[in-house]
């Protein structure tokens, strides 16, 4: 995975992967389809051919608690069967219920996709893991299932504190918590008993349509698993696809914590892990997914890299692509990786270029209160548009509202709340970590402390 750093002030040539101009658009349609990613879409080379259609508001897919999973469905069926036109493909780029939503509506209209069963093989976090020890038993930290409602659940982990503890179905590392001792497990599994519902409801409703392994099928979407620790070392996510049993990783991209926290501060891209690193990740993927059997679909897979060992711990499967990323792809590889998703609804081989991008180097930075609070005022449209004309390539997306109060804010992680996201390009690493401060400076997001303000979070 050599590294070809691409000139900073050459545009993409995304020409050479046009297809011809055929006699009919194809219709492509994508659950939880937002304005944010509309842009991304109309830049790929595919837009020449395709027609992007919204299946399902990001509101609705976002809630499963709200809107039953069956709903959801239905509610696509109706939508697509309503559809003048052909449908020719289906994508999504959300967790669940949209990597679930995907490959069912696809099974039933014939069209291309990883096979459900596969999808929860990677969905399921303790089924996963139980596969994963399987076929790379050197890369998978010990854990242990826990039910959450068991009166002696504390008593039933066999793994030595500190370890990690989160629902078989999350995202965002919601309801994940760091457990250091008994205290810490004790307010975990309250709130992981208060809160768990909201996705273990429509995940069992997924679970219902495979047949389960014996071992597996008591493991519902109400369980938890509990992990090893592992957090000494460098973290990274590899984004790859499976077709027709070819797998390719085609990007590593680091994950960057806040000193001391357990936090992302930013994802980073290209990575900087020696290449030889990167290329047994990929290796350990393609392992992986074929033993999953899946194939036909996109996929991320988190990693940690002992740099004093060598060791090399796999965290985490997802079955799609990672739209924190696709920014930094287009920036840097001239096309954001969309066109996977796109190429694999079609049903053929992604081709994507390779260091093609305005930029050598991009992130995407998270801005964040680790303390309760009130939203007070955020910048508007026109100061935000303002800001991002000082940095080329900027593009700053504030995630909170005036009156807002932090700790309201929905599917948040355990330890801090969200208020911004804002993605740079820049010539080097230390270009990016300038602009990015000189820009934070600029963003005047106001928090007031609230009445019953609690302590900060100890850092993890």
């Amino acid at each position: 995975m050599q590294e070809r750093l691409a000139d900073p002030d050459r545009k993409a040539d995304t020409s050479r992967l046009r297809p011809p101009p055929g006699p009919a658009q194809k219709n492509v349609f994508v659950v939880g389809f937002d304005e944010l990613h509309r842009d991304l879409f109309e830049a790929l080379p595919a837009a020449a051919e395709c027609s992007f259609h919204p299946l399902l508001s990001r509101a609705e897919q976002r809630n499963p608690e709200h809107l039953p999973v069956r709903v959801l469905l239905d509610r696509a069926r109706r939508q697509l069967d309503a559809f003048p036109g052909s449908v020719d493909g289906i994508g999504g780029y959300w967790d669940f219920p949209t990597s679930c939503i995907v490959p069912i509506l696809c099974s039933e209209r014939g069209l291309p996709s990883a096979p459900l069963e596969a999808v929860l093989r990677c969905e399921h976090k303790y089924w996963s893991r139980v596969l994963q020890r399987e076929v790379v038993p050197e890369h998978v930290p010990e854990f242990c299932a826990v039910d959450p409602f068991d009166p002696s659940a504390a008593e039933s982990i066999p793994l030595n504190f500190p370890f990690w503890i989160k629902p078989v179905k999350s995202f965002n590392s919601y309801l994940g918590f760091y457990v250091g001792g008994p205290g810490d497990l004790e307010h975990a599994l309250a709130r992981i008993r208060a809160g768990i519902g909201s996705l273990a409801e429509p995940f069992d409703y997924v679970l219902s349509m495979v047949d389960l392994p014996p071992e597996i099928e008591p493991i519902s979407g109400a369980h938890c698993i509990a992990e090893q620790i592992i957090s000494a070392g460098r973290q990274c996510t590899v984004e790859g696809w499976r077709f027709r049993g070819e797998c390719e990783v085609y990007g590593v991209i680091d994950s960057i914590r806040h000193p001391g926290r357990s936090t992302f501060a930013r994802y980073q891209y290209p990575s900087s892990l020696p290449a030889e690193v990167q290329e047994q990740m990929a290796e350990i993927s393609c392992r992986v997914m074929e033993y999953l059997g899946y194939d036909g679909s996109h996929f991320n897979i988190e990693y940690f890299w002992e740099p004093d060992t060598g060791r090399i711990w796999l965290l985490e499967i997802n079955s799609r692509i990672s739209q924190s990323h696709s920014e930094l792809f287009a920036k840097v590889d001239g096309v954001a990786n969309h066109a996977v998703l796109v190429d694999l609804a079609l049903g053929r081989r992604p081709n994507l270029p390779h260091r093609e991008g305005p930029f050598p180097c991009a992130a995407k930075f998270y801005e964040r209160s680790f303390r309760d609070a009130r939203v007070r005022s955020i910048p508007d449209r026109a100061r935000i548009k303002e800001i991002e004309a000082r940095f080329p390539g900027a593009a700053v997306h504030v995630r909170v509202r005036p009156g807002t109060r932090l700790s309201d804010l929905g599917h948040q992680e355990s330890y801090s709340s969200e208020l911004a996201w804002i993605y740079m390009g820049a010539s080097d690493e230390q270009k990016l970590l300038s602009d990015h401060h000189a820009l934070v400076e600029m963003l005047d997001i106001e928090l007031e402390p609230v009445a019953d303000q609690e302590s900060e979070t100890a850092q993890r």
